[in-house]
């Protein structure tokens, strides 16, 4: 059996991936320090003879004991509530963190994929948003912490792919959402969906033009499965191009949870990008990939797991 580690692994996407590599047979090493992570994400893996957790900081020194043929690098703050109330760490994870897994990469000769996002590309001026694309990031507003190691997270890998040798794979994702999102996580869906199950008006930035492009996690996480499997690379967008207003994106989330409530609209925060659409081509070409769930059915399985969380 191929064993792969995970950081990130009690995180939203991170816990899924664990999901799919052990359903692909895989041992899998999950590795989290909880600062963002939940444990109850993760718990139904704890029986298996094929999962193991290390609670472990990986801007810290990394040792993983015996063979490893996969790294998948997820560990990272994701949402703007998180890093910019931990600004410092979510830099390091980007920096420190990288560099030690790509470190432990070049030790165990192992194949390391890192989880990019499709803010490198700032508040683009292209669109949509294609890999050749440099971005228009402000290094030193407040969301500067989060692009920037995540820009420098990019450079390193290639760095180390070019100097040492080491096989990288690196991917740019965008909104992605489903089951184990944090309801107190501040991105747009968890706070629509939170406000509308809590009987709150629902909290629109700026005038609900900006747009934003979601992914259903099952579709994202096959798109990170393939890409790891491939021979690219590069950096590869994966994301669900259907794009949506951010107004239009409220008033579904109204219709969907029957919400009475309104929206309310509040000053757009600093940098705020005003678009995100992905271009998906080499996705497409290089692996075969293609989002397969609609925003409709999507949000219906994400409802019915936020009203028991709330419940709960």
């Amino acid at each position: 059996m191929k064993r792969v580690l995970i950081t990130g692994a009690a995180g939203f996407l991170g816990s899924h991936l664990c999901d799919r590599f052990i359903a692909e047979g895989y041992r899998v090493v999950g590795m989290d320090n909880l600062l963002t992570g939940n444990i109850k994400n993760i718990e139904h893996l704890f029986p298996l003879k094929e999962f193991e957790y290390y609670h472990h900081d990986v801007s810290k020194f990394v040792h993983v004991p015996g063979d490893l043929d996969y790294i998948l690098h997820f560990a990272s703050p994701a949402s703007p509530i998180d890093y910019l109330k931990m600004p410092i760490q979510t830099l390091k994870v980007g920096s420190l963190g990288t560099h030690n897994l790509l470190g432990l990469a070049k030790e165990k000769k192992a194949r390391i994929l890192v989880a990019s996002t499709s803010e490198v590309y700032g508040d683009p001026t292209v669109h949509p948003q294609p890999e050749e694309y440099w971005g228009n990031v402000n290094p030193v507003g407040p969301r500067g912490v989060y692009d920037e190691a995540k820009r420098f997270m990019e450079s390193i890998t290639m760095a180390y792919h070019n100097f040492h040798g080491v096989d990288t794979r690196i991917i740019r994702i965008f909104n992605t959402y489903g089951p184990r999102m944090r309801l107190d996580d501040g991105r747009a869906l968890p706070a629509f969906m939170s406000q509308a199950l809590t009987g709150q008006d629902l909290t629109v930035f700026g005038d609900g033009s900006q747009t934003r492009s979601f992914c259903y996690v099952s579709d994202l996480v096959d798109g990170i499965y393939r890409l790891l499997l491939s021979d690219y690379h590069l950096p590869v967008n994966v994301g669900n191009p259907a794009e949506i207003s951010l107004k239009e994106f409220a008033e579904e989330i109204l219709a969907l949870t029957g919400s009475k409530q309104k929206i309310i609209y509040q000053p757009l925060p600093k940098d705020d990008p005003k678009q995100r659409k992905p271009d998906i081509t080499k996705a497409r070409e290089l692996l075969g990939w293609a989002p397969k769930v609609d925003r409709k059915e999507g949000l219906k399985i994400t409802y019915e797991y936020f009203k028991q969380a709330l419940n709960k």
